[in-house]
């Protein structure tokens, strides 16, 4: 199993950016396929994840109305439209896939297998 994220860059506050993560195998083979990032000096924090089965949708509360997670089973892909970019969301972005359903989608220790990170920087 490989994940590929990229998309990662730099951007001006206000600005956007689209994250893919590209899977090796169907989407279909996972439970659900999220974003974590981690910022310099912190720890890694979940952003976002999309369940296989339903497609239903989970957010932090802190990229709520900013952030849309999206997938396109044909492309094997999962998107994250990031807009409304502030310097707070500067990070290292990574992709992850979970084998099995959790109540708990945001804790990184559910996932199973991960894919290199993408950095975003958002300054002016």
């Amino acid at each position: 199993v490989q994940l590929q994220a990229s998309g990662g860059g730099l951007v001006q506050p206000g600005g956007s950016l689209r994250l893919s993560c590209a899977t090796s195998g169907s989407i279909s083979g996972y439970y659900g396929i999220g974003w974590f990032r981690e910022a310099p000096g912190k720890e890694r924090e979940a952003v976002s994840c999309i369940n296989v089965s339903d497609s239903s949708t989970h957010y932090a509360d802190s990229v709520k109305g900013r952030f849309t997670i999206s997938r396109d089973n044909a492309k094997r892909t999962v998107y994250l439209q990031m807009n409304s970019l502030n310097p707070e969301d500067t990070s290292v972005y990574y992709c992850a896939a979970r084998a099995s359903w959790t109540v708990n989608w945001s804790s990184a220790s559910e996932y199973n297998y991960w894919g290199q990170g993408t950095l975003v920087t958002v300054s002016s």
